[in-house]
Protein backbone atom coordinates (compact mmCIF):
# COMPACT_ATOMS: atom_id res chain seq x y z
CA UNK A 1 0.00 0.00 0.00
CA UNK A 2 2.92 2.31 0.17
CA UNK A 3 2.20 3.82 -3.47
CA UNK A 4 -1.40 5.24 -2.26
CA UNK A 5 -2.47 7.00 0.08
CA UNK A 6 -6.01 5.82 2.04
CA UNK A 7 -8.03 7.63 4.44
CA UNK A 8 -10.46 5.47 7.25
CA UNK A 9 -12.77 7.86 8.39
CA UNK A 10 -13.76 6.48 11.90
CA UNK A 11 -17.30 6.59 13.18
CA UNK A 12 -16.85 9.06 15.59
CA UNK A 13 -19.25 11.75 14.56
CA UNK A 14 -20.63 13.85 16.93
CA UNK A 15 -23.66 16.33 15.63
CA UNK A 16 -25.76 19.14 17.39
CA UNK A 17 -28.22 21.17 16.06
CA UNK A 18 -29.69 24.39 17.11
CA UNK A 19 -32.53 26.31 15.54
CA UNK A 20 -32.00 24.78 12.18
CA UNK A 21 -28.34 25.07 12.19
CA UNK A 22 -25.56 21.81 11.85
CA UNK A 23 -22.62 20.79 13.77
CA UNK A 24 -20.17 18.18 13.08
CA UNK A 25 -17.18 16.92 13.65
CA UNK A 26 -14.87 13.93 11.88
CA UNK A 27 -11.87 11.79 12.30
CA UNK A 28 -10.16 10.23 10.08
CA UNK A 29 -7.05 8.61 9.08
CA UNK A 30 -4.77 8.92 6.11
CA UNK A 31 -2.29 6.24 5.73
CA UNK A 32 -0.15 4.80 3.13
CA UNK A 33 1.25 1.99 5.58
CA UNK A 34 0.91 0.58 9.18
CA UNK A 35 3.86 2.70 10.20
CA UNK A 36 3.09 5.24 12.76
CA UNK A 37 5.71 7.42 10.55
CA UNK A 38 3.20 7.14 7.45
CA UNK A 39 0.07 7.62 9.65
CA UNK A 40 -2.12 10.99 9.86
CA UNK A 41 -4.81 12.20 12.27
CA UNK A 42 -7.35 14.70 11.01
CA UNK A 43 -10.29 15.96 13.48
CA UNK A 44 -12.49 18.37 11.44
CA UNK A 45 -15.29 20.62 12.95
CA UNK A 46 -17.60 22.09 10.44
CA UNK A 47 -20.68 24.60 10.79
CA UNK A 48 -23.57 24.25 7.94
CA UNK A 49 -20.87 21.79 5.67
CA UNK A 50 -18.08 24.43 6.17
CA UNK A 51 -15.01 23.28 8.33
CA UNK A 52 -13.81 26.03 10.66
CA UNK A 53 -11.25 24.41 12.55
CA UNK A 54 -8.81 21.59 12.26
CA UNK A 55 -6.04 19.45 13.86
CA UNK A 56 -3.71 17.84 12.72
CA UNK A 57 -0.91 15.56 13.83
CA UNK A 58 1.43 16.28 11.11
CA UNK A 59 0.99 19.98 11.95
CA UNK A 60 0.93 19.60 15.32
CA UNK A 61 -1.94 21.77 16.59
CA UNK A 62 -5.37 23.35 15.18
CA UNK A 63 -5.79 25.92 12.48
CA UNK A 64 -8.46 27.83 11.48
CA UNK A 65 -9.86 28.56 8.15
CA UNK A 66 -12.93 30.71 8.78
CA UNK A 67 -13.03 33.51 11.61
CA UNK A 68 -14.72 31.88 14.12
CA UNK A 69 -12.37 28.66 13.51
CA UNK A 70 -9.55 30.91 13.82
CA UNK A 71 -10.69 31.96 17.24
CA UNK A 72 -11.28 28.27 18.43
CA UNK A 73 -7.73 26.90 17.25
CA UNK A 74 -6.53 30.22 18.98
CA UNK A 75 -8.00 29.36 22.70
CA UNK A 76 -7.46 25.72 22.28
CA UNK A 77 -3.92 25.92 21.29
CA UNK A 78 -3.37 27.58 24.87
CA UNK A 79 -4.50 23.84 26.13
CA UNK A 80 -1.27 21.79 26.52
CA UNK A 81 -3.39 19.25 27.68
CA UNK A 82 -6.11 18.96 25.33
CA UNK A 83 -3.00 19.35 22.12
CA UNK A 84 -0.84 16.26 23.77
CA UNK A 85 -4.34 14.11 23.82
CA UNK A 86 -5.17 14.90 20.41
CA UNK A 87 -1.64 14.29 19.37
CA UNK A 88 -1.98 10.94 21.09
CA UNK A 89 -5.07 9.50 18.90
CA UNK A 90 -2.39 8.85 16.07
CA UNK A 91 -1.19 5.93 18.13
CA UNK A 92 -4.30 5.15 20.30
CA UNK A 93 -6.51 5.43 17.30
CA UNK A 94 -5.35 5.36 14.58
CA UNK A 95 -2.64 2.74 14.26
CA UNK A 96 -4.63 0.16 16.30
CA UNK A 97 -7.78 0.66 13.80
CA UNK A 98 -5.48 0.74 10.76
CA UNK A 99 -3.94 -2.75 11.90
CA UNK A 100 -7.15 -4.25 12.29
CA UNK A 101 -8.40 -2.84 8.73
CA UNK A 102 -5.09 -3.88 7.23
CA UNK A 103 -5.52 -7.72 8.59
CA UNK A 104 -9.14 -8.31 7.90
CA UNK A 105 -9.44 -6.48 5.03
CA UNK A 106 -6.47 -4.83 2.75
CA UNK A 107 -4.48 -7.98 2.91
CA UNK A 108 -7.22 -9.77 1.49
CA UNK A 109 -7.75 -10.53 -2.41
CA UNK A 110 -10.40 -12.03 -4.64
CA UNK A 111 -9.40 -13.52 -7.87
CA UNK A 112 -11.06 -11.75 -11.05
CA UNK A 113 -13.20 -13.42 -13.25
CA UNK A 114 -13.14 -12.84 -17.15
CA UNK A 115 -15.60 -12.89 -19.88
CA UNK A 116 -14.83 -12.62 -23.57
CA UNK A 117 -17.42 -11.28 -26.36
CA UNK A 118 -17.62 -9.45 -29.74
CA UNK A 119 -19.41 -6.83 -31.16
CA UNK A 120 -20.19 -4.72 -34.30
CA UNK A 121 -18.35 -1.22 -33.35
CA UNK A 122 -20.83 1.64 -34.41
CA UNK A 123 -18.34 3.78 -36.25
CA UNK A 124 -14.39 2.28 -37.13
CA UNK A 125 -11.92 1.52 -39.74
CA UNK A 126 -12.28 -2.08 -38.80
CA UNK A 127 -15.03 -4.07 -38.95
CA UNK A 128 -15.02 -5.96 -35.52
CA UNK A 129 -14.52 -5.34 -32.09
CA UNK A 130 -13.87 -7.35 -28.64
CA UNK A 131 -14.78 -7.34 -25.20
CA UNK A 132 -12.93 -8.43 -22.37
CA UNK A 133 -15.11 -7.83 -19.08
CA UNK A 134 -13.26 -8.35 -16.21
CA UNK A 135 -15.46 -8.78 -13.26
CA UNK A 136 -15.49 -9.18 -9.37
CA UNK A 137 -12.00 -8.24 -8.37
CA UNK A 138 -10.49 -6.84 -4.82
CA UNK A 139 -7.97 -4.78 -4.79
CA UNK A 140 -9.01 -2.15 -7.47
CA UNK A 141 -5.74 -1.98 -9.12
CA UNK A 142 -5.54 -4.12 -12.51
CA UNK A 143 -4.14 -3.94 -15.66
CA UNK A 144 -5.70 -5.57 -18.88
CA UNK A 145 -3.66 -5.51 -21.70
CA UNK A 146 -4.21 -7.53 -25.70
CA UNK A 147 -2.22 -9.66 -27.51
CA UNK A 148 -2.29 -11.00 -30.87
CA UNK A 149 -0.43 -14.45 -31.62
CA UNK A 150 1.32 -13.50 -28.44
CA UNK A 151 2.39 -10.14 -28.55
CA UNK A 152 0.76 -7.08 -26.85
CA UNK A 153 -1.18 -4.74 -29.00
CA UNK A 154 -1.22 -0.83 -28.19
CA UNK A 155 -3.11 0.46 -30.60
CA UNK A 156 -7.12 0.48 -30.94
CA UNK A 157 -7.44 -0.36 -27.50
CA UNK A 158 -9.83 1.59 -25.37
CA UNK A 159 -10.57 0.44 -21.25
CA UNK A 160 -12.60 1.69 -18.69
CA UNK A 161 -11.42 2.49 -14.97
CA UNK A 162 -12.08 0.09 -12.15
CA UNK A 163 -15.80 0.63 -10.99
CA UNK A 164 -17.01 0.10 -7.35
CA UNK A 165 -19.65 -2.11 -7.33
CA UNK A 166 -20.89 -1.01 -4.00
CA UNK A 167 -20.02 -4.78 -2.17
CA UNK A 168 -16.15 -4.01 -2.03
CA UNK A 169 -15.54 -5.52 -5.39
CA UNK A 170 -14.52 -3.84 -9.41
CA UNK A 171 -15.16 -4.52 -12.38
CA UNK A 172 -13.60 -2.98 -15.67
CA UNK A 173 -13.60 -3.24 -19.38
CA UNK A 174 -11.34 -3.40 -22.37
CA UNK A 175 -12.09 -3.10 -25.76
CA UNK A 176 -10.03 -3.74 -29.12
CA UNK A 177 -10.93 -2.62 -32.70
CA UNK A 178 -9.49 -5.45 -35.19
CA UNK A 179 -9.50 -6.91 -38.48
CA UNK A 180 -10.10 -10.57 -38.23
CA UNK A 181 -7.06 -12.42 -40.05
CA UNK A 182 -7.20 -16.01 -40.98
CA UNK A 183 -5.38 -18.16 -38.59
CA UNK A 184 -4.47 -16.00 -35.89
CA UNK A 185 -5.03 -15.98 -32.06
CA UNK A 186 -6.11 -12.87 -29.85
CA UNK A 187 -6.22 -12.87 -25.77
CA UNK A 188 -7.24 -10.48 -23.24
CA UNK A 189 -4.22 -10.81 -20.59
CA UNK A 190 -4.84 -9.81 -17.19
CA UNK A 191 -2.67 -9.27 -14.01
CA UNK A 192 -3.85 -8.35 -10.69
CA UNK A 193 -2.54 -8.98 -7.05
CA UNK A 194 -4.60 -12.44 -6.49
CA UNK A 195 -2.91 -14.01 -8.92
CA UNK A 196 0.22 -15.92 -9.04
CA UNK A 197 0.47 -15.42 -12.73
CA UNK A 198 -1.14 -13.17 -15.78
CA UNK A 199 -4.62 -14.73 -16.33
CA UNK A 200 -4.59 -15.28 -20.40
CA UNK A 201 -8.29 -16.01 -21.43
CA UNK A 202 -8.23 -16.92 -25.89
CA UNK A 203 -11.20 -15.64 -28.14
CA UNK A 204 -12.82 -18.70 -28.53
CA UNK A 205 -13.05 -19.35 -32.82
CA UNK A 206 -16.05 -21.63 -32.09
CA UNK A 207 -18.19 -19.14 -31.17
CA UNK A 208 -21.93 -18.64 -31.42
CA UNK A 209 -23.52 -18.85 -35.61
CA UNK A 210 -25.08 -15.47 -35.00
CA UNK A 211 -21.22 -13.71 -33.52
CA UNK A 212 -19.31 -15.75 -36.67
CA UNK A 213 -22.57 -14.24 -38.92
CA UNK A 214 -21.93 -11.03 -37.74
CA UNK A 215 -18.04 -11.04 -38.00
CA UNK A 216 -17.92 -12.63 -41.62
CA UNK A 217 -20.84 -9.83 -42.95
CA UNK A 218 -18.59 -7.33 -41.58
CA UNK A 219 -15.08 -8.74 -43.14
CA UNK A 220 -17.01 -9.47 -46.24
CA UNK A 221 -18.39 -5.57 -46.17
CA UNK A 222 -14.63 -4.37 -45.96
CA UNK A 223 -13.52 -6.51 -48.56
CA UNK A 224 -16.41 -5.80 -51.11
CA UNK A 225 -15.77 -2.05 -50.14
CA UNK A 226 -11.96 -2.43 -51.08
CA UNK A 227 -12.41 -4.19 -54.09
CA UNK A 228 -15.26 -1.79 -55.36
CA UNK A 229 -12.91 1.24 -54.72
CA UNK A 230 -10.11 -0.12 -56.86
CA UNK A 231 -12.39 -1.77 -59.92
CA UNK A 232 -13.90 2.48 -59.86
CA UNK A 233 -10.11 3.76 -59.93
CA UNK A 234 -9.20 1.11 -62.98
CA UNK A 235 -12.17 2.46 -65.02
CA UNK A 236 -11.17 6.51 -64.02
CA UNK A 237 -7.76 5.61 -65.13
CA UNK A 238 -8.41 4.11 -68.75
CA UNK A 239 -11.48 6.67 -68.85
CA UNK A 240 -8.69 9.55 -68.63
CA UNK A 241 -6.14 7.64 -71.26
CA UNK A 242 -8.94 7.30 -73.61
CA UNK A 243 -9.83 11.12 -73.59
CA UNK A 244 -8.96 13.38 -76.71
CA UNK A 245 -9.15 16.40 -76.45
CA UNK A 246 -10.54 18.42 -79.25
CA UNK A 247 -9.84 21.92 -79.39
CA UNK A 248 -12.31 24.62 -79.81
CA UNK A 249 -12.46 28.22 -81.58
Amino acid sequence: MASSFLCLSLLFISLSTADGFLEYMINRCVFNSTELKDIEYISSYYFNKVEDVRFSSSVGKFVGYTEPGLKYAADWNKDQGQLAAMRAQKETVCQHNIGVWNNNILSKSVQPYVKLHSMTPASSQHPAMLVCSVYDFFPSKIKVSWLRDGQEVTSDVTSTEEMADGDWYYQTHSHLEYTPRSGEKISCKVEHASLDKPLITDWDLSMPESERNKLAIGASGLILGLILSLAGFIYYKRKSRGRILVPTN
